[in-house]
């Protein structure tokens, strides 16, 4: 079955275009009586992916750029051509002068941004801004491309972006006290793999100003929902994303890069052999993206945290991680300020491991630990509920009805 057709604007959702689509992901229609609910850690395959590599595998598996053959040249030219769709699906405004470069996932992806782009573009006494909240994957490379400068006798700052106390949002308002006349970059989060909530990237931009480089984490955001790079609130260099959250296989993902201010963004070293078999999955995943309809795929994903949010924050033993005004249907907030389809809680009682575990035996499967977030360790443990295009509403209700028995 071909993916769903695209919404036509301005039509509200409904649950036959979402049966249609959850019919194509096999292991979940494989297991009716379970509800997967771990799409932030790992998106599910939907069969176009899984046929996508099979073919490939079975009729022109071989090595990009290294051979004359036929099977050779096909592989070459659908990872070329990939990088084109990686542009396109981003909307890229300028694809003429941005790149595409393959990673095994935003994690590896980062690291390259710093090691082999932002170490070369510092100098003694710069100042980078980054976030000491958000994944730890946005915070560990720049930590350690400050200390490869210091290696070398190059000082760098780093300086944290500031956050707003109870929701996690960054707190632009302070971030201009943060910003110097030696602010080189600043390192950025799209959508919070915790709280799900927008990071409002533009008010970061218009507080730098238009000169300074912004490094975005979009492992939240590519997949889930539409990313616009033609829009000018989304004035990054970089985008850096994961395939395996993406629909694709695990160890797929990508930087792209406008190439408009810095040097030109160029990895070191010796290019080997590319994850081939991850890149296909990825072409076959932002096909299938487009044609299901990302924009619908993030109003139904909303709908459902805001079912989720709306009953669960009425529920007393439990706390609901990030922005109050995210949390209800009428909340005064933009809607692209809502949460995106991650919720995040804690039961008064009973430890998020041990909660983890309960959900599971009742047929859910979430995140329940740290989640990464940079600054915490096992002590400040949550659940984690977060949700793609084949979860349902009849999956939330069940998984509320089991949270208010533990109430």
């Amino acid at each position: 079955m071909s993916p769903a057709r695209p919404l036509p604007a301005g039509e509200p959702e409904n649950p036959l275009w979402q049966k249609e689509v959850r019919e194509q992901f096999p292991i979940v229609t494989a297991h009716p009586e379970l509800a997967y609910l771990d799409s932030a850690a790992t998106s599910q395959k939907p069969r176009a992916v899984l046929e996508a590599v099979q073919t490939y595998l079975t009729t022109s598996n071989a090595n990009a750029g290294r051979g004359t053959y036929p099977w050779a040249n096909r592989t070459t030219e659908l990872v070329e051509s990939t990088r084109e769709r990686v542009k396109e699906f981003l909307h890229d405004p300028e694809p003429g002068r941005c790149g595409v470069h393959f990673t095994s996932g935003t994690t590896e992806g980062l690291r390259t941004v710093a090691r082999d782009w932002l170490v070369p573009y510092l100098g003694d006494g710069d100042e980078i801004l980054v976030p000491y909240a958000d994944h730890r994957a946005n915070l560990d490379p720049w930590l350690e491309a400050r200390r490869l400068l210091a290696e070398r006798g190059v000082e760098v700052r780093v300086r944290a972006l500031p956050y707003q106390a109870v929701s996690g949002d960054y707190d632009h308002r302070a971030l201009a006290e943060a910003i110097g006349p030696r602010t080189r970059f600043v390192a950025a989060t799209h959508v919070h793999h915790v709280y799900g909530g927008d990071m409002n990237v533009h008010r970061i931009r218009e507080a730098v100003g238009p000169d300074v480089p912004i490094c975005l984490d979009a492992a939240q955001s590519v997949g889930h929902l539409p990313v616009h790079l033609d829009d000018p609130s989304l004035d990054v260099d970089f985008v850096v994303f994961s395939g395996h959250k993406a629909m694709a296989l695990p160890g797929s993902g990508a930087v792209w890069a406008r190439n408009a201010r810095g040097p030109v963004f160029r990895p070191g070293g010796w290019q080997g052999t590319p994850n081939t078999v991850g890149i296909v999955s990825l072409r076959a995943a932002l096909d299938w993206l487009d044609a299901a309809g990302v924009e619908r795929i993030a109003r139904w994903t909303t709908t459902l945290t805001t079912r989720l949010t709306d009953r669960l924050g009425q529920l007393g033993p439990y706390e609901v991680l990030g922005c109050p005004a995210s949390l209800a249907a009428h909340s005064p907030l933009p809607a692209a300020q809502r949460r995106h389809g991650i919720v995040t809680f804690r039961h008064r009682d009973i430890p998020s491991d041990d909660l983890g575990f309960i959900l599971f035996s009742h047929g859910f499967m979430v995140r329940a630990d740290s989640l990464c977030q940079a600054g915490t360790d096992e002590r400040d443990g949550s659940v984690r509920v977060s949700l793609h295009a084949y979860n349902t509403a009849e999956e939330i209700d069940r998984l509320l009805t089991v949270l208010a028995s533990l109430t």
